[in-house]
């Protein structure tokens, strides 16, 4: 069973499923849903707990004995099963889909995940594991959604805050949710209850973005050009390597070029992708921006995309930087970069 992550307070005021598995890509919401979970299984009288890290010297014969080893006096047990790289290997597998198999009474599971990609979703212990219990799937909230998280953040903690004030703290702390949630804190701290202005929320809130390379990726998809402008910036300023840099843009540079032609050659959109090895939630943006751009400029961005290689090994003279902007920028819609990749 599936769980969205705004319906487990109403689940965990109810008797607890037998198992409960959590993947994301946000530690912060992992976290506080585990909290979550532990706390109402205390609550629900699971008194013992058992934490089992997997890592390359565990053995997973370690989860069938904390299954079987129950307490002397009659206590309900928690098994709390961290696998911090989500690959439990063959044997794991094969342990986790026996787990499923033998739950009962008095034990109570919770598997923690990072986040997963589409094909081990497919897994065989990953399905047993969703089937026999509750899953959850815990991500950040994208850019557009994070003010509305923020508010509703905020009224946990009896504030407020005007759309401005909102967005500029989600400028401010993307893609680093623990970064936010601190400084939702600190202006808890700072301010009394009640409505807050945008100069004391200015005044109170840190830039502690994480910027990095997935979310300049998303960005150059999208065709946001002022996004990537400010990714680029402080990518620039944390001192990421160039190279790096370029990697995300000539991931996409290659799936969307590879895309485009396939539609031009009269593939459908399906067809274009899998040809081009683009598969799970990378599809619908994929195909919205190749359909977007057209095939002359995917080559002038790829010629460019190798001009800057050329700038970083120092077989050319220019500013990297620049062009990695002049090329968001030529990935960008109509309004960002008119005329360039159209």
């Amino acid at each position: 069973m599936n769980l969205r992550p705004d319906q487990l307070d109403a689940h965990l005021a109810r008797p607890l499923a037998p198992l409960y598995l959590l993947h994301g890509d946000e530690p912060l919401l992992v976290l506080e849903a585990g909290d979550a979970i532990r706390a109402a299984a205390r609550a629900q009288g699971f008194s013992e707990r058992e934490v089992l890290m997997v890592n390359q010297h565990f053995k997973w014969d370690a989860l069938t004995l904390a299954a079987g080893n129950l307490s002397l006096f009659g206590d309900a047990k928690l098994i709390d099963l961290r696998i911090p790289t989500g690959k439990p290997g063959r044997e794991g597998g094969d342990a986790l889909q026996r787990h499923c198999a033998s739950l009962g009474a008095g034990i109570l599971t919770l598997i923690t995940l990072p986040q997963l990609d589409w094909k081990t979703r497919k897994s065989a212990w990953f399905v047993a594991l969703a089937e026999a219990g509750v899953a959850l799937e815990l991500n950040a909230p994208p850019l557009a959604q994070l003010p509305a998280w923020l508010a509703q953040r905020l009224a946990r903690q009896k504030q407020s805050a005007p759309a401005e004030a909102l967005e500029f703290i989600a400028q401010h702390v993307e893609g680093n949710l623990l970064a936010a949630h601190q400084e939702l804190q600190k202006l808890g701290l700072l301010y009394a209850e009640g409505a807050l202005t945008l100069d004391q929320v200015r005044d109170a809130v840190l830039n502690v973005a994480r910027y990095d390379v997935d979310k300049l990726r998303t960005a150059l998809i999208e065709g946001d050009a002022a996004r990537c402008a400010r990714l680029l910036d402080g990518l620039r300023g944390e001192g990421t390597a160039t190279p790096l840099v370029l990697w995300a843009f000539s991931q996409e540079l290659h799936a969307l070029a590879a895309v485009r032609a396939g539609l031009d050659a009269g593939q459908s959109a399906s067809a274009a992708l899998k040809s081009a090895g683009v598969f799970g939630t990378r599809q619908q943006p994929i195909t919205q921006c190749a359909q977007r751009l057209r095939s002359a400029g995917l080559q002038v961005a790829l010629l460019q995309a190798a001009r800057i290689d050329r700038m970083i090994k120092g077989l050319t003279r220019g500013d990297v930087w620049d062009e990695f902007l002049q090329l968001a920028l030529r990935l960008g819609g109509p309004k960002a970069a008119k005329g360039t990749a159209r």
